[in-house]
């Protein structure tokens, strides 16, 4: 996996011992992770949009793109988004460990009386 700014508000260890558990090979497991890392990259960047206008699109992510593990890129979105981003993008990330515990678990049965 590459390193990029927000990595500090990923932690998913709960997941990945789901992974492990499921996972019957280490290309299994690799595969897994590369899909985990995906989709959160893809719904973080996706929440990040949305907050920052559109006017600064281009910019950040030119910025990103050159030095994705770069803490500057902090620094860009509190100065450009007036909202509370590292409180927001933790909100989305819990969100979204949730949903893939759901899949990689599969729904919960709930039980008739």
């Amino acid at each position: 996996m590459s390193k990029v700014f927000y990595d500090k508000l990923v932690a998913l260890e709960h997941i990945e011992k789901e992974v492990n558990k499921i996972a019957e090979t280490r290309e299994e497991r690799e595969e897994l992770y590369r899909i985990i890392d995906e989709y959160i990259h893809h719904r973080i960047m996706g929440c990040i949009l949305g907050k920052l206008p559109n006017e600064h699109h281009e910019e950040f992510l030119n910025k990103f793109v050159d030095a994705p593990h770069h803490d500057d890129h902090w620094i860009y979105l509190k100065d450009k988004i007036q909202d509370d981003v590292e409180g927001f993008l933790k909100s989305e990330l819990s969100l979204v460990a949730s949903e893939l515990m759901e899949v990689i678990k599969g729904p919960s049965k709930k039980k008739l009386h």
